[in-house]
């Protein structure tokens, strides 16, 4: 991980954050995703929120630039802002979640290539597909569990 970052536990204050990271990460990569949907999911994010534990990885500043999610083995969700993507942060992200927090499994749209793609880097591989999501809206989910572990 690069020096000035800090992976730091979140609190409820800081969720506001987390939402516009959100936001800011599904806008750039969830072009599939329609207008309502988007809305729906939002307003659900406290609360999906708070049914998992939380890491978030901050700059220098103390600003949150991505998180993480986890539950029972599983990665519920891995977001890093539109404007720093690219630099690592998804990467030392995951990279924590394997090494520190050990799952094992995590769910992706289909639809959502880049992120398949770098879950396959990492040694996931798909075991099973639903054609819907949690919500039963159309966007079909990978389920994807860790084959061999690449790092």
């Amino acid at each position: 991980m690069p020096l000035h970052y800090t992976l730091q536990n979140v609190t409820e204050q800081e969720y506001d954050r987390l939402v516009q990271v959100w936001e800011s990460a599904v806008k750039a990569t969830h072009h599939f995703l329609k207008g309502e949907d988007f809305e729906f999911y939002k307003n659900l994010m406290p609360q999906f929120l708070n049914a998992v534990a939380l890491k978030s990885l901050k700059d220098e500043n103390g600003l949150i630039l991505g998180f993480i999610g986890t539950a029972d083995g599983n990665l519920e969700m891995l977001f890093v802002h539109a404007d720093t993507r690219g630099k690592g942060i998804g990467k030392t992200l995951l990279l924590y979640a394997l090494q520190e927090l050990k799952i094992t499994k995590v769910d992706v749209n289909q639809d959502n290539a880049q992120a398949v793609g770098f879950y396959e880097r990492f040694g996931f591989q798909t075991y099973k597909v639903s054609e819907t999501d949690g919500f039963g809206k159309p966007y079909p989910i990978l389920h994807m569990n860790l084959i061999k572990n690449t790092i």
